[in-house]
């Protein structure tokens, strides 16, 4: 079942929520909402569920306008961020009670708990309250809850912001295996962009109600189409450089010239150049000579990257650079240490630039 909502405009009093959106979601696929709060995400997502009634444009299942069906006619399955479960209810008496408010045979209801608590693997837990569960055990179960009624659609909003972040992780991994068994078409808000790429076929980037930006993870990522996407999708330095002849040049005289990608014609004058921290390096020596000099502020060695903070004192810059364990020990890197810092790509973008 694919969903469409077609130019989609929706206002609170002045408050422009959303402004003449449109988003696909094809058959079977996973769909991030991804964005800043006050972006849109939840009320384009309660719109499709029909929580929320659009000022104008058309909300689509396949080729179906659903646009004036009620909540309860769309057949759709709704997680809430904070469960939303009965707390006077059994784990199995929660995920059985949209089966019996539908009049399922008791059979019926019986059997596809069961199946839905086996899927989650938590059938052990059927006789117990939500009050007895961890917080990941209890998403999903109102995952399953909202599946029971063998819904066309499931809608997810922010599905794991009220967990820590460990938790966080290990269910994003759950759910795009489940969802990759089941192949139900999805939807979930999140303001997390590794929740949204690590989980997502699609991601829409949203923001004051509009789309900045939609596509598959990948391409989102590498091809940002304007500053804002780029700013928003991780950490990123942000320079002040002049643009002459398609060349950017960071300082006043120039010194250091980015390997810059101009998006959109004619940029020229002083504007800023964009470099996410895995886009430079560092090293001891001034190999070629494009490099800044940066006084070492700050070290974190933890994860995967090791990142490094550092001073560009020529340029009044902080600047951000991630490198990787390896390349950490064999500089052997210290605080207050000074080292050479080398773009190898940049992006700058005009203002009303966009793919």
């Amino acid at each position: 079942m694919s969903i469409t909502a077609q130019n989609v405009t929706k206002r609170f009093g002045d408050f422009v929520a959303l402004d003449n959106v449109t988003v696909e979601c094809p058959a079977g696929a996973l769909v991030a909402l991804l964005g800043p709060s006050g972006g849109g995400k939840t009320t384009l997502l309660r719109i499709i569920a029909g929580l929320e009634v659009p000022d104008s444009g058309t909300v689509l299942f396949r080729d179906d306008d659903i646009s004036k069906r009620s909540a309860r006619d769309r057949n759709v399955g709704f997680v809430f961020q904070h469960y939303a479960l009965f707390r006077h209810m059994t784990v199995f008496e929660n995920v059985a009670f949209g089966l019996r408010v539908r009049k399922w045979p008791e059979q019926k209801v019986r059997d596809r708990v069961k199946e839905l608590l086996h899927l989650v693997r938590l059938e052990e837990k059927a006789a117990q309250y939500p009050a007895n569960l961890s917080g990941g055990q209890k998403q999903r179960i109102a995952l399953v809850r909202a599946l029971a009624p063998e819904p066309k659609v499931l809608l997810l909003d922010e599905p794991f912001g009220a967990l820590d972040a460990k938790v966080r992780a290990e269910l994003r991994d759950w759910l795009r295996r489940f969802h990759d068994e089941l192949h139900v078409t999805s939807i979930f808000v999140t303001h997390d962009q590794e929740e949204a790429f690590e989980v997502a076929d699609r991601v829409v980037v949203l923001n004051k109600g509009r789309i900045e930006q939609q596509g598959m993870p990948i391409e989102v990522f590498e091809h940002p189409a304007n500053e804002f996407v780029m700013d928003f999708l991780g950490n990123v330095n942000k320079l002040p450089v002049r643009v002459e002849g398609g060349r950017a040049l960071l300082g006043e005289t120039g010194t250091v010239e980015l390997p810059a990608k101009l998006f959109g014609n004619g940029a020229s004058g002083r504007t800023d150049a964009y470099i996410r921290p895995h886009e430079l390096d560092i090293s001891r020596t001034a190999d070629g000579g494009n490099c800044m000099l940066g006084r070492i502020v700050h070290i974190n060695p933890a994860g995967s990257v090791v990142k490094v903070r550092l001073l560009a004192e020529d340029f009044g810059l902080m600047i951000n650079v991630d490198v990787t364990p390896d390349r950490y020990k064999a500089l052997a890197l210290k605080p207050n240490e000074t080292v050479y810092v080398t773009p190898k790509s940049a992006k700058i973008f005009e203002s009303d630039y966009s793919i």
